[in-house]
């Protein structure tokens, strides 16, 4: 971003993602709402996979992909005054209560274990309703939801 430039609505951040086929889904909703998508490795497939380019179809050229090594790689990347906030299924607030702002960072875990207690801890926590009971949601699912959440929030549809 350079000097004056507004950011990005928003950015979805997808921690050590494994299945090539939600990211790919992940990547469209981003190219839909004009979000960022930051993907930190390790991957659980490659960005080559058929599933992925099956599932992003031709989307990702109007994505801004950002990839980072590992989590400090990333922490280092952020903007001053970033807001970074943890979705997970063990978090108490509500993310509809959050009041998101333009640029913010939704971070999601790994499908098959979620984001880990240490990051959980360090970031504001929230989570997606589940009034019907249930583990947790898809990836793609959930990334969706959230990132139309901060959307409607931020643009006050």
């Amino acid at each position: 971003m350079t000097e004056g430039t507004a950011p990005p609505l928003l950015r979805v951040v997808l921690f050590e993602p494994e299945k090539a086929g939600n990211v790919g889904n992940v990547a469209r909703t981003c190219a839909v709402l004009g979000a960022d998508l930051h993907l930190i490795r390790p991957f659980g497939f490659h960005l080559h996979d058929r599933e992925f380019r099956r599932a992003v179809m031709d989307y990702m050229q109007g994505v801004t992909l950002h990839e980072h090594a590992n989590w400090t790689e990333f922490q280092a990347s952020l903007p001053m005054g970033a807001r970074v906030w943890a979705f997970s299924t063990h978090a108490t607030a509500l993310h509809t209560r959050a009041g998101f702002r333009r640029g913010d960072f939704l971070l999601l875990g790994p499908e098959s274990r979620g984001l880990p207690g240490w990051l959980r801890d360090a970031l504001p926590a929230v989570k997606l309703p589940q009034p019907g009971g249930g583990r947790s949601l898809n990836l793609a699912v959930a990334a969706g939801v959230a990132a139309f959440e901060a959307a409607r929030q931020i643009e006050g549809w």
